[in-house]
């Protein structure tokens, strides 16, 4: 890839999916949304067919048809090497870059998070929908979960923290569980007065399921008011996040020397005040050299600094693709 080349830069996760034509001087091109990218519930196949339009709009946009001299994609549910080489073989078959670079989108994140110089050393957790970790060592080694759910050891995300919430809420309201001002809020937030009116509405699809997620902030809005069932959960969140990290970097003989630990996704970007001092509080108990911090710039970032890197770009075309998302 050269310095008149172009590459595409794919973050795609369950909710949405980003598309970026990227000129290996660092200017973006074109963007392109679609909707989300779900290959357990649709087939490798029509999973990644949702690029096509997308890639063709960005195209467009640029007044190209391809093929471009490299795609970088960052992908959710790309969460074992194996998923990651199916899905490298299916991109790489539809003829949309010379060569093609796939990865879990945790990944992105990482690379969003640290230089554009150096060796680049450190740790992400991402928290959004779900949650999962992923580091990168001394001389390319790796740390990494299956983070394909419960059956992997895996505890938190949005979605997961909004079944908690339920759970904890009907258990208040019915007498099994402590009392909480989540069995008042929860249902409050869809203009209903009892937890069992909400179980009815979930459960007969009167309130679709996408719409769960809506009750994370709704949590965190209840416990910052300082109800301990809420603030339990939210505990046990940073818990997690903090497990993450700290395992990454002891896989990787990291513990003991400063390394950037980038936390992202929904859930800690927005930087709850109790759940991020909770998980600043715990590392610098446990992993006192760690840096952590917070990224909010958009995942398809960290796509594009890597086919930034596959190009070998100038320090000059990483600072400009940076500006373009503030």
């Amino acid at each position: 890839m050269g310095l008149t080349s172009t590459a595409l830069a794919i973050d795609a996760g369950n909710s949405k999916t980003d598309v970026a034509l990227v000129a290996a001087d660092g200017r973006v091109l074109g963007t392109a949304r679609g909707e989300g990218f779900q290959p357990p519930a649709v087939g490798v196949g029509r999973a990644v067919d949702v690029f096509a339009p997308l890639i063709a709009a960005t195209l467009a946009q640029a007044g190209m048809t391809g093929p471009v001299d490299h795609l970088s994609a960052y992908l959710a549910n790309a969460d074992l090497p194996v998923e990651e080489a199916g899905l490298t073989a299916e991109i790489a078959g539809r003829g949309w870059a010379r060569t093609v670079t796939v990865g879990n989108d945790t990944f992105a994140l990482l690379r969003a998070g640290l230089p554009d110089a150096g060796e680049r050393v450190g740790v992400a957790v991402v928290c959004g929908a779900g949650i999962n970790g992923v580091g990168v060592g001394r001389n390319g080694a790796v740390a990494r979960f299956p983070s394909v759910g419960r059956i992997s050891g895996d505890w938190g995300g949005g979605s997961h923290l909004a079944d908690e919430a339920l759970w904890f809420a009907a258990r208040a309201e019915d007498g099994r569980g402590e009392p909480s001002d989540l069995a008042r809020a929860l249902p409050a937030h869809f203009g209903l007065a009892t937890m069992q009116e909400l179980i009815e509405a979930l459960h007969l699809r009167g309130i679709p399921d996408r719409r769960r997620h809506e009750l994370t902030p709704v949590l965190f809005g209840v416990a910052a008011a300082g109800d301990a069932v809420a603030r339990a959960i939210v505990a046990r969140q940073a818990e997690e996040v903090v497990l993450l990290a700290t395992v990454a970097l002891h896989r990787l003989d990291l513990l003991t020397e400063p390394t950037p630990v980038i936390l992202g996704g929904g859930v800690l970007a927005a930087r709850h005040p109790l759940l991020h001092d909770r998980i600043t509080q715990l590392l610098t108990e446990r992993a006192p050299k760690a840096a952590p911090r917070v990224v909010s710039a958009p995942p398809v970032l960290g796509a594009a600094l890597h086919a930034l890197d596959h190009a070998a770009a100038r320090a000059e075309a990483y600072e400009r693709l940076r500006a373009a998302w503030g």
